[in-house]
């Protein structure tokens, strides 16, 4: 505790001192070492000849020490940080006791004391080796003070490479990280003390950290792959520790770039076809002039709407979103593009099952047009929540309709998913009952409101979807995770989803379901191995042992389906564009939509998991199994 006090009253007065105090202590360091080497020169030649001749006269020592002291102050020595003296400053201080010897034999001659010229050779050698064993032994005592005076963090350096013996170079002068050890997987270095530190095999880290209570590894190995470097990370941070990434010396200095080797995906690139976006029309005047409401306009689809919209010139656009961060971003954005453009942008933060606020929304921006994205569209999450997210889906959006229908709205438009379609998870049963509450709206809507829908594919970058996902995986350096080997998926991108969106739109006449021609459907495995190889890097498996990530299969989630499909039934119509179908499909009486909506609203209140799967069951096409999951005892 004593020892503790005392260095932390040490590091105290060590801080305190001004930059001027310390140049001037250095400065009289040097000038006092110039009597101790007249010493060590004198016991070093055995004789007392230069120390004698020189002390002979009275004055000779005081001039020979001023000499010293204005030498050091124009070589600038005293302006050299303890933990800057290197090579460069050990050169300096070899000019100042040559040139301090050469003041000493001059002033030796002009005294006519004869000394002869080895001993001053003598005292330049000793005043230089004293000199910078000075100023090592200061900087270790300030090192010592300092580290006792303040946090220290121990730290490890696995990678005894350049990059490794260039940090620990680095770090000997740092008063607040003290490295430990090297360790290395090369057995030939295993056991070699580098740069002062022992190098130890990875076995030896968990020893390591206990003995020395280390608290970071720096992982010094710049060259390693990606995900070599992330696995390590993690097996490391398992220890307790926490792990960092040093970039080589060469990146540091722009001699390499300093980037990841995963660069952003650019997820079309994956579609197997040509994109479709710059095929599909423009939807012509449907929107020109309009006032348009986009619900879930902070999402991946609603925002690229709101994008896409801006250049079909409406007069206003209605944001409405129940995420505040959400709609504040994409408000945002649309201000920023919107530039010379007179088009109206009003932010709405609120939820769809609010009848009064959609019915008020309506009315006071004589909404025209409805673009219906907000949906909770996670089948994992969906699955685990099934209460609310019916609620938000199929009473949400009967909610929304109905409010258009009232007002008058022109055209409304849902986009649906192709889970709907013989439904395995409850959220493909919340899309499939939306569309039904749709599809009964448009038949008797007695307005001149025209009920669509717009059937989805996988977006591709859209949140949530597999490639954010995968990329993320690859990042962490794997396993990039798959539910099934066979999978497939059909495939669309953002823009292609947007403006299949507004293209549908303008060619509904009311009752609609389209859907886009996205081609055949993707194998995700084969998804998978294209990601990791864009990445740069190699599949690990049978073939490949020696590979960087690792694709893992881990088994179908309750609700997930092998292969995905668009249409209920066999018949599809043409549109006037021949990348999109119309599909011609079954619905529900009004009375029978009317049944499933009462008994799902009384099942939602009562917070009933088993009535909301039982009225799925009964009134979703494809559903009976969600009667037969909800029979199975429960663990």
């Amino acid at each position: 505790m004593r020892n503790a006090t005392a260095g932390m009253m040490m590091y105290r007065w060590v801080s305190s001192l001004s930059r001027h105090y310390k140049r001037a202590m250095l400065l009289g360091i040097d000038v006092l070492l110039i009597p101790v080497a007249l010493l060590g020169a004198m016991l070093l030649q055995g004789s007392a000849d230069l120390v004698g001749t020189i002390l002979g006269h009275w004055l000779a020592l005081p001039l020979l020490m001023a000499i010293g002291g204005l030498l050091s102050s124009v070589l600038g020595l005293p302006l050299i940080q303890l933990k800057s003296y290197e090579s460069h400053a050990i050169a300096l201080t070899g000019v100042h006791a040559v040139l301090l010897g050469l003041g000493a034999a001059v002033l030796d001659d002009m005294a006519r004391f004869g000394t002869p010229l080895a001993s001053f050779i003598n005292f330049a050698l000793v005043y230089f080796l004293i000199s910078v064993t000075a100023r090592m032994g200061m900087l270790q005592l300030l090192l010592g003070i300092y580290r006792r005076g303040q946090d220290q963090s121990r730290v490890l350096i696995y990678g005894a490479g350049a990059t490794g013996r260039q940090l620990a170079a680095a770090l000997r002068t740092d008063e607040t990280i003290f490295p430990i050890a090297f360790i290395d997987d090369n057995t030939n270095t295993q056991g070699t003390i580098i740069q002062g530190l022992t190098v130890y095999g990875p076995m030896a880290i968990p020893a390591l950290i206990k003995t020395h209570a280390i608290d970071r590894v720096l992982l010094a190995m710049p060259s390693a792959p990606r995900p070599r470097q992330a696995q390590l990370s993690r097996k490391l941070e398992d220890m307790g520790v926490e792990v960092q990434a040093v970039p080589s010396f060469a990146q540091l200095t722009g001699r390499m770039p300093l980037v990841d080797q995963l660069q952003p995906v650019v997820p079309g690139r994956f579609l197997g076809r040509e994109a479709l976006d710059a095929a599909l029309p423009d939807s012509g005047t449907t929107y020109a002039g309009r006032s348009i409401l986009i619900t879930g306009a902070g999402g991946s689809i609603g925002s690229e709407l709101c994008r896409q919209l801006l250049g079909r010139a409406p007069a206003k656009v209605v944001l409405f979103e129940i995420s505040e961060l959400a709609l504040y971003t994409i408000d945002m954005e649309l201000r920023a593009l919107l530039r010379k453009q007179k088009i109206e942008i009003i932010p709405v933060l609120g939820s769809i099952t609010d009848a009064a606020l959609m019915a008020r929304v309506m009315a006071q921006h004589k909404i025209q047009v409805v673009l219906h994205a907000a949906a909770y569209k996670h089948v994992p999450l969906v699955e685990k929540n099934p209460i609310v997210g019916m609620s938000n889906n199929v009473l949400g959006t009967q909610t929304l309709a109905m409010a258009a229908g009232a007002a008058g709205v022109e055209r409304f438009i849902l986009i649906s998913s192709d889970k709907a379609v013989r439904p395995q998870n409850m959220m493909g049963a919340s899309k499939r009952m939306a569309e039904l509450v749709v599809q009964d709206l448009a038949s008797r809507s007695v307005g001149k409101t025209v009920f669509t829908m717009v059937r989805f594919g996988n977006v591709m970058g859209s949140s949530g979807s597999v490639i954010p996902l995968f990329q993320d995986q690859i990042a962490k350096g794997g396993p990039v995770t798959l539910t099934h080997r066979e999978v497939t998926r059909f495939f669309m991108t953002i823009p292609e989803a947007a403006k299949l969106v507004l293209v549908a739109g303008s060619f509904a006449s009311g009752g609609d379901v389209f859907v886009l021609d996205m081609g055949d459907p993707i194998p995700i495995y084969d998804l998978a191995r294209q990601m990791i190889s864009a990445a740069g890097y190699g599949v690990r498996d049978d073939a490949n042992p020696d590979g960087d990530i690792e694709i893992k299969i881990t088994g179908l989630r309750p609700g997930e389906k092998i292969h995905e499909e668009l249409l209920i039934g066999e018949g599809q119509l043409t549109t006037p564009h021949p990348k999109i179908l119309q599909a011609s499909e079954a619905a529900l009486s009004q009375i029978e939509v009317a049944s499933a909506l009462k008994s799902l609203r009384r099942a939602i209140e009562a917070a009933d998991e088993s009535a909301v799967r039982a009225v799925v069951a009964r009134w979703v096409e494809g559903g009976a199994h969600f009667a037969l999951q909800d029979a199975k005892p429960k663990a």
